[in-house]
């Protein structure tokens, strides 16, 4: 594997040219990524010269259309799926939102959710509410010491009754990397669909979708690089079977079927954006021939290798440090995000204010993921420390 040329990557990134940001170590990339220039351009553009209703019959307006169906097309050929099993919407805790309206009025009463309380409460709270239409929720627990979900802990919990199992590609307080090819295999084999969120893994590399066989897959734009939207990547078939949830005269556009507001134009067209980064990373590096889910799969490797490689001293270092107690796997690898979270005897965010006085900039807090704080025995009022890194 090529090794990532940093220089390179951080002239796609205009943040780092601001005197503000230049000489800082940004640590809060857990929250909200840089975006690329390739966005930034195409966000003004479409401002500047297709700000229009898309879809008319004027020049102006069919190149408006014409950028936001390159951004779901290009996309989904880097992610593997069909255009038409990749839905936008303005985050993913709207687009779960959506996805849970849908999901209970197709379950019948007496059928069954299985939750984590490893997720980030937009994968967890929506479908927990469904609990008032009658519908049974379990919840995977997490091993309290660890926050490690196993697998093994799932299969009591999956019976004839269950619908849908939802759980997260990777914590975003733990930074570890759940299995998930092998939990959704579980889960076919009990006759029921997964809804995976993938929002803290994404930014990562993005995800080989075919491989982790999800039913549903999400993740957020403005943490990968890219504008503020929510993506949701939904099995063809079960897009069709869920109830729809926008106007009805719209219910046989299965791209159509789960946007009840209507998309954000410009949003949508600089999604674009993250595809032009992709395919910019991968021309400097390798060159050749593949297809655009290669080419994402081979840009997603280098990512990987380089945040490793940025993880391990501050693992190391942290491993020196007994008086701290460093959530998530110890060891930077394949089963481990950049993504380190320390819980103190004081409020996360006074730390976070320490370090940002010496030019760091991490985040404090509970981070929308109270249970698995609670279920860790840490106070989600002092929340925990957390550095977020990426591979720029």
């Amino acid at each position: 594997m090529v090794a990532l040329d940093t220089e390179f990557v951080r002239n796609q990134f205009p943040a780092f040219r601001y005197k503000e940001l230049r000489d800082k170590v940004f640590c809060e990339n857990a929250g909200g990524s840089y975006a690329c220039r390739y966005v930034i351009w195409r966000l003004h553009r479409f401002y500047q010269e297709r700000k229009v209703q898309p879809y008319g019959a004027f020049p102006t307006s069919r190149l408006a259309g014409e950028e936001m169906d390159e951004a779901r097309t290009r996309l989904a050929a880097h992610l593997g799926v069909g255009r038409d099993e990749l839905h936008f919407g303005p985050s993913t805790s709207a687009n779960t939102y959506v996805l849970a309206q849908a999901f209970g009025a197709w379950i019948e009463p007496g059928q069954a959710i299985v939750v984590t309380d490893q997720d980030h409460e937009a994968n967890s709270g929506v479908w927990r509410r469904l609990a008032a239409r009658g519908i049974e929720l379990r919840e995977w627990k997490v091993d309290p010491g660890t926050g490690h979900l196993d697998p093994a802990a799932l299969e009591p919990l999956l019976d004839e009754t269950v619908r849908l199992v939802c759980f997260p590609h990777a914590s975003n307080i733990l930074g570890e990397v759940n299995d998930v090819a092998r939990i959704t295999a579980m889960v076919r084999r009990a006759g029921a669909f997964t809804c995976v969120d993938g929002v803290s893994f994404a930014p990562h590399g993005l995800p080989d979708i075919p491989a982790l066989g999800a039913d549903i897959y999400l993740f957020s734009t403005y943490k990968t690089y890219g504008p503020h939207q929510g993506v949701m990547l939904i099995r063809r078939e079960l897009a069709y079977q869920l109830p729809n949830q926008g106007h009805w005269f719209n219910a046989e556009d299965v791209l159509r079927r789960f946007d009840p507001a209507g998309p954000d134009h410009a949003q949508v067209a600089a999604v674009a954006g993250i595809s032009d980064y992709i395919d910019a990373l991968y021309d400097h590096h390798v060159r050749g021939g593949r297809d655009a889910h290669a080419r994402a799969g081979i840009v997603a490797g280098m990512i990987r290798i380089q945040e490793t490689a940025i993880l391990e001293p501050l693992l190391e270092y942290l491993s020196t440090r007994p008086d701290l107690r460093v959530l998530g796997p110890a060891r930077a690898g394949p089963a481990r995000l950049p993504t380190v979270s320390i819980a103190l005897d004081r409020p996360g965010h006074e730390a976070a204010g320490r370090l940002a006085a010496r030019g760091v900039l991490a985040g404090g807090g509970d981070f929308y993921a109270r249970r698995v704080l609670e279920a860790m025995g840490i106070d989600p009022a002092l929340g925990v420390l957390r550095l977020s890194l990426l591979h720029y």
